[in-house]
């Protein structure tokens, strides 16, 4: 993606050439590397939370924190952008969907698919999580997440 990126600078600014489907393909790879890394960063515990009161405390609160925020904010949230987009998705996979714009790539409807993978991927994590908290809060301590600490950005 940043190699694709070099290139169109270089060509558009050097050689005043461009191609709007090069362009495109650096815009949909990022979207597929947010979309698809979603579940694995919410596996490694790389989203941005409130660590104040998370951070300090024993494994126990952990755990239903992550049981309470995996039921009531993560799963709802997946279930809601599934049933939305499927529809979408579905349109536009009958259309066989290609860019509006001219030269642009054709499989938009390969892109627009991937919002359903997002949808399974962080549903499955998600669900792995209140698992793995609920197996915590049972007493099984060998389910305790490890506690690694991220760098500042």
């Amino acid at each position: 993606m940043v190699l694709i990126t070099f290139a169109v600078v270089i060509l558009r600014y050097v050689y005043a050439v461009g191609w709007v489907w090069l362009q495109e393909s650096y815009v949909w790879l990022h979207g597929m590397v947010f979309m698809f890394g979603a579940g694995y960063t919410l596996l490694h515990n790389g989203h941005v939370r409130v660590d104040i009161f998370y951070r300090p405390n024993d494994t126990r609160y952990k755990a239903w924190v992550d049981l309470v925020g995996s039921l009531l904010l993560i799963m709802p949230l997946i279930v809601i952008v599934f049933l939305v987009s499927f529809d979408y998705v579905a349109a536009s996979w009958m259309r066989l969907e290609e860019s509006r714009e001219a030269g642009g790539l054709p499989g938009l409807f390969l892109l627009k698919s991937v919002i359903l993978a997002f949808c399974v991927l962080t549903g499955l994590q998600g669900l792995s999580l209140a698992g793995r908290s609920i197996l915590v809060l049972a007493g099984h301590p060998e389910f305790k997440p490890d506690d690694q600490e991220t760098e500042p950005i």
